[in-house]
């Protein structure tokens, strides 16, 4: 069994358009899909993902209705769909109640993409709203390639905004892309997850084995960020940190089920 906590995908009529953007603002990264859902499964079943959690970003406050109808029309079958809220949309609590409403188990917050630091003290009501409702919070963590720094979810960051959270909160790209110190002095014995997304080529294997040691395989997801990386990349580090079979299953599904209650 493989479930696969980081993946994207897009509406056919604008996934090439989205693509094409998100390539271009990232310095000219290829994808691996189309970025349709149908590019996303047809992937999928060539690397032997099981499933799928997709994960949503509403970039501006008009487009938040609509990305979370997307994640309700694809949540079925072997795809788990994440909605996302606009944190400075005035609707933005009531949109989380509709998340929950649409059966939607967790959310995906972008600091970069969405204009925000994950410490800001205006995030704290939906922090508090999302754990009221009992949604999993995915934080992209690092750097991202099509944004200058300061970034918006440093391991410091994350560390003060995890205090506002009842309910699970995962940290991507082991917990924070090109932030290994980062992560094992701030992060590592949390109660957070970190996903393994985009890892491959980008987290260097000496932090990968020693956030894994640290922090313990419980708390760490398989992710890919397809379309970006695949399966078959991210399991290449994997299999290199030399784990345990136990340990192994736990990352590759058993925490996933859990987690998702599945």
């Amino acid at each position: 069994m493989l479930i696969d906590f980081h993946t994207h995908c897009f509406p056919e009529k604008i996934a090439n358009t989205a693509l094409q953007r998100l390539s271009f603002v990232s310095g000219g990264m290829l994808p691996n899909t189309d970025g349709t859902l149908s590019g996303l499964k047809n992937i999928m079943s060539k690397q032997g993902v099981d499933k799928a959690v997709v994960l949503n970003i509403a970039t501006n406050a008009t487009q938040q209705k609509k990305v979370n109808d997307f994640a309700s029309e694809i949540n079925k079958g072997n795809i788990i769909s994440f909605g996302s809220v606009f944190p400075f949309s005035e609707d933005c609590l009531d949109e989380l109640e509709r998340i929950k409403a649409l059966g939607l188990k967790g959310v995906k917050l972008h600091p970069d993409y969405q204009g925000f630091s994950v410490d800001d003290e205006r995030m704290i009501p939906i922090y508090k709203k999302i754990s009221k409702l009992g949604l999993i919070t995915v934080f992209h963590a690092g750097l991202d390639y099509g944004f200058p720094p300061p970034y918006g979810a440093t391991p410091e960051k994350m560390e003060k905004a995890l205090k506002y959270f009842d309910s699970p909160v995962i940290a991507a790209h082991w917990g924070g892309l090109d932030c290994g110190e980062g992560v094992l002095k701030h992060l590592c014995g949390k109660d957070i997850y970190f996903d393994t997304s985009f890892g491959c080529g980008n987290m260097p294997k000496y932090f990968a084995s020693k956030i894994l040691e640290t922090h313990g395989a419980d708390k760490i997801l398989f992710g890919t960020d397809c379309p970006w990386h695949t399966a078959e990349m991210e399991l290449r580090l994997l299999n290199s940190l030399e784990i345990s079979d136990s340990e192994k299953e736990k990352i590759t599904h058993q925490n996933a089920e859990k987690l998702l209650g599945i």
